[in-house]
């Protein structure tokens, strides 16, 4: 005879607790590994040299915020085979990048994401609202069109590995408009209604439709290279709307939620990355360095306050004590200057990546501690 204990299902367990310090500890190693591998010369670890280190970023890091962000509550079954597929396709493709197991073992995660993931978007009433099920559906069919770049070659009509990365991450750029519009701008109108603050630009509907016809017809056109002045074009008009978006939220009357301020930083990230992007593509410039303000500046500065903010309502039903998000914002903010600095080839300036790199994995090695120390608490509580 089983007990009452024994004989009740397994709770769902949230998927943030497992991807987000994996994420954090790839971002934090990852890097700095990859400027190693380039500037000394040994060539180790094989699967963050040249377009390795944006496909790990990108595709395995990236990949692991979105599930842990989306995926919510998960049978134990379910997100352990998530999480061990991402697992092995990361360990395979730091070590043989070129073996056929990390060539299916990535791919293959990207889909089964995509497969739990994007369905749950469908419920969504309005167009606006639907978008991010097949935003994150193109992020995830980028993980195999990488391999099938690689396997037909330059000479077909598919674009090339780099500007395939580069339209990946505009894809990210407004995947991070989307969402994170999403979750400032409730926030902030719940703040200024203690204050009888009333907010009435709240998602920007026009504001944000033009948006994502804009930054979907950039993706497109960042992949050709008779296109990518066009890109660069479309971007200019985006970084304006997005930095009038963000300054009509009214973010000055928070100062008492810096949570709130370092969100806002993260969103003028993508201001700036959109832009400087932009003005690179358009004036025939190596985009490289731009990218980074988007991938460093306002990826990292969102990440880390996502997965900071999401671990302590979870575990404190608090936000994050102030000085957190401040630090990170200012680590991760410097580490996307300083790459910016650094130009586009790793030997242009190397003292400017290394302090990039180092910045960078101070923060995410402090998001992974942190995320470490409140599971326990949260555990507790859920018992």
């Amino acid at each position: 005879m089983t007990s009452d204990k024994s004989a009740r299902p397994a709770k769902n367990i949230h998927a943030f607790w497992l991807f987000f310090p994996a994420a954090a500890i790839l971002a934090a190693l990852a890097v700095p590994l990859s400027i190693h591998g380039v500037l000394s010369g040994t060539g180790w670890p094989p699967g963050l040299l040249g377009a390795g280190h944006a496909h790990e970023l990108i595709f395995g890091f990236a990949l692991a915020l979105i599930a842990g962000y989306t995926l919510g509550p998960q049978p134990r079954r379910i997100l352990a085979t998530l999480f061990i597929l991402w697992l092995l396709a990361r360990i395979t493709w730091l070590l043989a990048p070129d073996s056929w197991t990390a060539q299916v073992l990535s791919p293959a995660f990207a889909l089964l994401l995509a497969r739990c993931v994007v369905p749950r978007f469908n419920a969504a009433k309005k167009w606006r609202n639907k978008i991010a099920g097949p935003l994150i559906l193109v992020l995830c069919l980028m993980v195999p069109g990488f391999w099938l770049t690689g396997v037909v070659g330059p000479d077909s009509l598919m674009p090339d590995r780099t500007r395939l990365l580069q339209s990946s991450v505009l894809g990210l750029l407004l995947l991070m408009t989307f969402m994170g519009g999403r979750i400032i701008a409730p926030a902030v109108a719940g703040t200024l209604e203690k204050k009888d603050i009333p907010l009435e630009a709240r998602v920007q509907p026009r504001i944000e439709a033009a948006l994502l016809v804009l930054l979907i017809a950039a993706m497109g056109l960042a992949m050709g290279a008779a296109t990518e002045r066009l890109a660069g074009a479309v971007l200019l008009p985006a970084a304006l709307l997005v930095t009038i978006r963000i300054l009509r939220w009214r973010l000055w009357h928070c100062p008492e939620r810096p949570d709130l301020l370092v969100f806002a930083a993260g969103y003028l990230w993508l201001a700036a990355g959109a832009g400087v992007t932009g003005t690179h593509l358009l004036a025939g410039i190596p985009a490289i360095p731009a990218l980074h303000l988007i991938t460093v500046g306002a990826l990292g500065t969102l990440s880390a306050s996502v997965m900071l903010r999401l671990a302590w309502q979870r575990a404190s039903r608090c936000p994050p004590p102030g000085w957190q998000p401040i630090s990170l914002a200012a680590l991760i903010g410097l580490s996307a200057v300083s790459r910016y600095l650094a130009g586009p080839t790793p030997f242009a300036s190397p003292g400017w990546l290394w302090l990039s790199a180092g910045l960078w994995s101070a923060a995410y090695l402090g998001v992974a501690l942190q995320l470490l120390m409140l599971y326990r608490p949260a555990h507790n509580r859920r018992k």
